[in-house]
């Protein structure tokens, strides 16, 4: 029986397609948009933008560092970058396909940024990240939760399960 999903760790926008507003209780901003290769790479952009036009509204001049990254190793040397000079009421929003925003997200709280201080928009949720209980290879497929997937690491077959990790960034795969 899937559990009701708002009582388990999988982020709603990992899900379904998100579009929140920008977080404008902070002082300061990284926003990271991923692009390159991804048909979505247009809706991340344009949510970056809305959420500028937003802090700009709100906070005239507040200058917020905008990235717009191709892939996982952008995004992670340019938060890396911004934390090492982040300040009290800095904020990191980033857009994109979910499978990618779980695996920033998990850099992120790795380096203490809470959760409140991270806001995501999903710009496709199809494609999911499969952490093996087994051998801890990863797998990247198009699965649904309580879904199967053969493992890269081990071949077991793993069901999803509707549970997400905040270290690794990636849905538990389990063998049936």
């Amino acid at each position: 029986m899937r559990p009701a999903i708002e009582f388990t760790s999988v982020p709603t926008w990992a899900l379904a397609r998100t579009r929140p507003d920008a977080d404008l209780s902070g002082r300061y901003w990284t926003v990271i948009a991923f692009g390159g290769g991804d048909p979505h790479a247009d809706d991340a952009a344009e949510i970056a933008a809305g959420w500028i036009a937003q802090i700009d509204a709100v906070h005239p001049g507040a200058a917020p560092r905008v990235h717009r990254v191709s892939d996982d190793v952008a995004a992670r040397d340019a938060l890396t970058a911004d934390l090492a000079t982040a300040l009290v009421g800095w904020r990191l929003m980033i857009a994109g396909p979910a499978d990618a925003c779980l695996r920033l997200r998990a850099r992120a709280v790795r380096h203490h940024v809470g959760d409140d201080e991270i806001t995501v928009a999903s710009t496709d949720v199809v494609d999911r990240d499969v952490h093996c209980a087994h051998c801890r290879a990863v797998t990247r497929a198009v699965v649904e939760i309580e879904g199967v997937v053969a493992c890269v690491g081990c071949g077991r077959s793993l069901v999803v399960h509707a549970h997400v990790s905040r270290r690794i960034g990636a849905h538990l795969g389990v063998m049936t």
